[in-house]
């Protein structure tokens, strides 16, 4: 599921999806862009959308990310606000929670879907991507991914973020539900460990209610209670 994405028309007939993406970003690239913004160089801008499918989950270097591809930072901030508008990546952005004076401010990149994140990263098939080193960060891209279109599809608001702060310590995504914060965590495994609850650990010290509600949603496919913490098989989740 992760592998294939969720376009419609992959799932309309039995199509193979890298072929399919591949035809859809070269049209995306030749002619949609085109119609949209004078890019100009498509084949800076063709690169600098893989160099972004690399950096998804990370927290969004704009100076770093111009520099690897070779142009200014107005362009890649330019770039950036295009891939954005055509709903092919979104920007998480980090929860200002009083817990700590020093807390990240950089939003974090991720793409709509995963099949053509898979595709610009070259994954071709569903057992590469079992294996392959950003499976953990597609992973994530993809839980995340679905909660975002879940709330686009009610016509709400997704009010998703993350947290992190200096020291490192980080909470994949946070709800805002108005009157109480939902922590989250995201881990690929197949089988819970109990270092997958660090963050939720560090999360429920920092608030001072070590009965604080929190969440992991992980590869496996049992939903179950934990520590206090619901844990969430992948197919269950959103």
């Amino acid at each position: 599921m992760i592998h294939r994405g969720g376009y419609p028309r992959l799932h309309d007939g039995d199509l193979d999806p890298h072929d399919w993406l591949r035809n859809y970003h070269q049209t995306y690239l030749e002619r949609d862009v085109r119609e949209v913004t004078n890019v100009g160089d498509l084949e800076a801008f063709a690169r600098f959308v893989r160099l972004c499918a690399g950096r998804c989950g990370q927290l969004l270097n704009l100076v770093g990310l111009a520099n690897d591809c070779g142009i200014s930072h107005t362009t890649a901030k330019r770039w950036l606000s295009l891939l954005e508008g055509s709903f092919v990546v979104f920007l998480l952005r980090p929860h200002f929670q009083n817990f700590s004076k020093r807390l990240v401010k950089m939003p974090k990149l991720y793409f709509i879907d995963t099949g053509l994140l898979c595709y610009l990263l070259r994954i071709r098939d569903a057992r590469e991507l079992r294996i392959h080193g950003m499976r953990g960060a597609v992973f994530e891209n993809w839980v995340i991914g679905e909660l975002f279109k879940n709330y686009h599809n009610r016509n709400r608001e997704p009010d998703l973020y993350f947290w992190r702060d200096s020291r490192g310590n980080e909470i994949d995504l946070v709800l805002d539900l108005g009157q109480r914060l939902l922590p989250i965590e995201i881990k690929s495994g197949e089988t819970v460990v109990e270092d997958f609850f660090k963050g939720l650990e560090h999360w429920r010290r920092l608030t001072g209610n070590t009965e604080a509600a929190g969440a992991l949603v992980y590869g496996g496919e049992r939903s179950y209670q934990k520590r206090g913490f619901t844990v969430y098989a992948w197919d269950q989740w959103g």
